[in-house]
């Protein structure tokens, strides 16, 4: 593993194709999460009905986020397995919900599986994040190849049911970067061009990785592939702190501070209004 990023204004490619739409990563990008699940660790229940998915993606567009990343399987430790239909049954109608209210929506979808990934794009979502990075289900590499959308591959040890008991690493920036590496490799043999690369905070990692992976967080700045940082209100933030995850939009602000300073391209939250006023005041600084 070696640095790839020596000058800390040079960006990614400037436009990423999103299907028929552009993502403009000259300046930095707001990632909103919509969650649609009943368990998810933070808004669990929350947008689990059309008048409230609606009313919170057109919040999350009115405070400036240009991206609306769905999920429908919860991946905190201990979270109950959701079988595919039943993902799909969750997903399917929240896309064509807001393609129907709010058709300029680019919409990303939060997915490991392949047939659901090629289930969601025929609905029009045009951004896979697979929180596996392609080891739970290679296939999913040919979907988004075929498709030829972008493609957010994430760091995870483990599974959901176990990543966080007792995660090691020799080097954890070192094993994170080479497995980037690796997937990125792997899934443009077969075609995948578009590649957003994100080190998986709290997935399969102490603490201490997390704030290590925070600190080298520019070593991860790989040519031509965005760098996407989430760690809205995450244990990461609480476990410092002594906050809860309904408290912890400060701690959010402040890391979400440093990693834009740090190459951040795309930040994934849960509070677009006070992420795009942190983007605001480090434009003014930088």
């Amino acid at each position: 593993m070696k640095p790839m990023i020596k000058d800390k204004h040079k960006s990614a490619s400037a436009l990423l194709k999103c299907g028929d739409k552009d993502i403009n990563l000259s300046h930095k990008i707001i990632m909103a999460i919509l969650n649609v699940t009943p368990d998810s660790f933070y808004d669990g229940g929350v947008n689990v009905t059309e008048r409230t998915w609606l009313q919170k993606v057109e919040q999350h567009i009115s405070d400036g986020a240009e991206i609306i990343d769905i999920g429908a399987v919860s991946t905190r430790p201990g979270a109950a397995e959701v079988n595919q239909d039943e993902e799909l049954e969750r997903l399917i109608p929240t896309i064509k919900s807001i393609l129907k209210h709010f058709p300029e929506t680019i919409i990303s979808v939060d997915t490991y599986r392949s047939e659901v990934a090629h289930a969601v794009i025929q609905e029009g979502a045009c951004m896979i994040n697979d929180i596996s990075g392609g080891t739970f289900d290679p296939e999913i590499f040919n979907v988004v190849a075929h498709a030829q959308l972008p493609y957010i591959i994430m760091h995870i040890k483990g599974t959901p049911g176990n990543m966080q008991k007792d995660p090691r690493y020799k080097d954890v920036t070192e094993e994170v970067y080479d497995f980037l590496h690796q997937q990125t490799k792997k899934a443009s043999q077969v075609g995948v061009s578009n590649i957003i690369w994100d080190p998986g905070f709290g997935f399969g990692k102490t603490v201490e990785h997390n704030y290590q992976l925070m600190k080298d967080l520019r070593q991860f700045k790989a040519p031509g592939h965005p760098l996407l940082v989430g760690i809205s209100r995450k244990s990461m933030i609480n476990a410092v702190l002594g906050t809860k995850p309904a408290t912890a939009l400060n701690g959010t602000s402040v890391l979400n501070t440093f990693a834009l300073l740090n190459g951040a391209d795309i930040l994934r939250v849960h509070d677009v209004k006070e992420a795009i006023e942190v983007v605001k005041l480090i434009e003014m600084l930088t």
